[in-house]
């Protein structure tokens, strides 16, 4: 089994219902439940069409999967955290990875955010160790004072 510093992909398939089988070079295989993304974001809209969804190919030498008659591109990195968070045991892990892949966050973002060290955020990031609950409600908390502030300026 490949080491994966960055989620790389080896492989992807569309199946029926907006899902992606997707498997990582370093074995890991997740089944990705792509509806509320697809409903949710205008870039995406063209696949509502299932059709065009079982268009899905590996992109970019496995750094992103691609439907190239319809110029969308997602990145293996944001597939991954999506993945992590759905396959998540408990829920303070899914809120965290969501955190994760909302924000975009890298680890030394996240940890400035939440106000933890570098090396809490990577532990909790594979999805191999569960979350505990006072960091699953710091990015709750993080994210509602970004909300208030959008508030604030709009």
């Amino acid at each position: 089994m490949a080491s994966m510093k960055r989620p790389r992909l080896l492989a992807v398939q569309a199946c029926p219902g907006h899902r992606l089988e997707l498997t990582f070079i370093d074995g890991r295989h997740f089944v990705l439940d792509m509806r509320e993304d697809v409903a949710k974001f205008p870039g995406l809209k063209p696949l509502q069409n299932a059709r065009a969804f079982v268009g899905a190919a590996l992109g970019d030498d496995g750094w992103a999967v691609e439907w190239p008659a319809l110029d969308i591109q997602i990145g293996a990195d944001t597939l991954y955290l999506d993945a992590l968070a759905q396959a998540a045991p408990d829920e303070n892990t899914r809120i965290f990875i969501g955190w994760r892949a909302r924000t975009g966050f890298g680890l030394e973002q996240a940890a400035s955010a939440l106000g933890v060290a570098t090396r809490t955020i990577s532990r909790y990031s594979n999805g191999r160790e569960v979350v505990p609950r006072y960091l699953a409600l710091a990015c709750k908390g993080w994210e509602a004072i970004q909300a208030e502030q959008q508030k604030r300026i709009a």
